[in-house]
């Protein structure tokens, strides 16, 4: 069973779409588990509507905890999570029908890796990731917070809940570091994110070389440094 673990803050008008991208799954056996961190907005309204105007098959569990940010809204749903395999989903994406499907198929089919992962949309923007091996995973941030990972493989310290930035790249390089192992890439955009949330600060590659004094790619960069000196890197 996969368990899909959803931490939302403020995103009430985005997570209707994504609760019925993950009930038109083809595959079928997970669980949801949804943290509210504190949110402002209707979060909680939106969830007891959706619930009762679809033909929900699946566990749900909503979860309201005070703000103290997305990493520790996903350890609270981790411990919550009864699945073999875990998908951390963000609020503002909807998945492709085959999406779950797809990713726990190449899961399967390599059991050395620790989860899988594809490219995905962002708005319009498609961010094909492609292969990370070990010398590209230690270079930069490449793979999305949504793919799916095996619990066995998953980090004992969870998620580091003092991160403000990178802790995508943060759990992969510890899932390296702690168990040997890397991921699968699915050569195919599997979800769509809105823009607006924490992937909105991105910007174009050649912003970070030409552009250093923006206030943006400094705070980019010293969270870059930040995890480098965490696991001993080369900045």
């Amino acid at each position: 069973m996969i368990s899909i673990i959803i931490p939302i803050y403020n995103q009430a008008d985005k997570l209707e779409a994504c609760l019925q991208s993950i009930e038109k799954q083809s595959y079928r056996s997970f669980e949801v588990i949804i943290v509210n961190d504190g949110s402002s907005d209707e979060v909680e309204d939106v969830f007891a509507n959706f619930i009762k105007q679809d033909k929900v098959n699946n566990s749900y569990l909503f979860i309201n905890q005070i703000n103290k940010g997305a990493p520790a809204a996903r350890n609270r749903g981790l411990r919550e999570a009864s699945g073999d395999f875990l998908f951390f989903c963000d609020a503002d994406a909807i998945l492709k029908p085959e999406a779950l499907d797809t990713l726990l198929k190449a899961l399967e089919a390599r059991p050395e890796a620790a989860y899988a992962y594809s490219s995905f949309y962002w708005g319009r923007k498609f961010f094909k990731v492609g292969p990370v091996n070990e010398d590209r995973l230690k270079k930069a941030p490449a793979i999305h917070t949504m793919a799916l990972i095996r619990l066995s493989d998953f980090p004992a310290r969870a998620w580091d809940e003092g991160l403000k930035r990178f802790q995508d790249w943060d759990l992969w390089l510890a899932i390296y570091f702690e168990r040997k192992k890397l991921g699968v890439f699915v050569d195919k955009p599997l979800f769509t994110v809105s823009p607006g949330g924490n992937i909105s600060s991105w910007l174009p590659a050649f912003t970070y070389k030409l552009l250093p004094f923006l206030p943006r790619v400094k705070r980019y960069k010293q969270g870059i440094k930040i995890i480098k000196d965490k696991y001993g890197l080369l900045v």
